[in-house]
């Protein structure tokens, strides 16, 4: 990146659904693909990178996330920058501001705290609105039970058993601040979300791979009576063989929903 000199920090949102995740592939559609193309026609330049804060999965949306763009040429106007680069890219995904920053800024290791929503309903098949966004489980659930068990996340705890593809040099032990199930009041009146819909929030400065889908997809096992809090309880305690407590929850009820660098 050190032939780049100019660093800059854009605020960004995307509505995943139809997007293969972030990080640019082969043959598939990408935010990161699409935030590329929108430079190079808005800007006219080759020359840059784009790096994010993290790499959401397939399905999975973002509400205040970011990027670091390294870039060999100044940016003079970054407010003109934001428009030009939102009127090439698709209504789906939105750039929300830009800041130059200096070269001991780290997009990745910068970060405070994220916090991760995941919108779930049980039951009744949803508006069809919904789908991007919210996943619906087909079995009635035991939400109070699940509240219980999401507080049983917060504080320092291995999470082995919530990671999917770990390294040898991997850090099981990470410390949540918060992990707290709300109910969503519906306040539109023209359609109307599945009932009851709920959304599990969940805050901390660094996440494993698939980390918060596995902590909820052991909380949809919990809700339907398949694991017991003591099964979750001791998977936190890190004694069980390193590999997934329960399947991964659906990509799509998953928002990223703030990257914080300041308090």
């Amino acid at each position: 990146m050190k032939s780049k000199p100019y660093t800059y920090l854009f605020r960004v949102q995307y509505l995943g659904f139809r997007y293969h995740g972030w990080q640019k592939q082969p043959g598939v559609k990408t935010i990161q693909e699409m935030l590329q193309r929108a430079f190079k026609g808005a800007l006219g330049i080759e020359e840059f990178n784009i790096l994010g804060s993290g790499r959401t999965d397939t399905g999975v949306s973002c509400l205040n996330g970011a990027f670091e763009l390294f870039s060999a040429e100044p940016i003079d106007n970054l407010d003109r920058t934001v428009k030009s680069c939102n009127a090439f890219l698709p209504d789906d995904i939105r750039l929300l501001s830009a800041k130059q920053v200096g070269p001991q800024f780290n997009v990745i290791q910068d970060v405070i705290e994220k916090e991760y929503r995941f919108y779930f309903s049980f039951g009744t098949k949803p508006h069809p609105f919904s789908a991007p966004y919210t996943v619906v489980f087909p079995e009635k659930l035991d939400v109070p039970l699940m509240k219980e068990g999401a507080k049983l996340f917060e504080g320092e705890n291995d999470f082995r058993n919530f990671c999917t593809k770990p390294k040898p040099e991997t850090v099981f032990k990470r410390f949540i601040d918060l992990a707290i199930i709300d109910k969503i009041e519906t306040s539109d009146g023209s359609w109307e979300l599945s009932e009851p819909s709920f959304c599990f929030r969940v805050r901390g400065k660094g996440f494993l791979r698939n980390q918060v889908r596995l902590m909820m997809g052991a909380l949809y096992d919990l809700g339907k009576g398949k694991i017991a809090l003591s099964d979750l309880e001791e998977a936190l305690k890190g004694k069980l063989e390193i590999g997934p407590l329960s399947r991964k929850a659906l990509p799509t009820g998953l928002v990223l929903y703030d990257v914080i660098y300041e308090k």
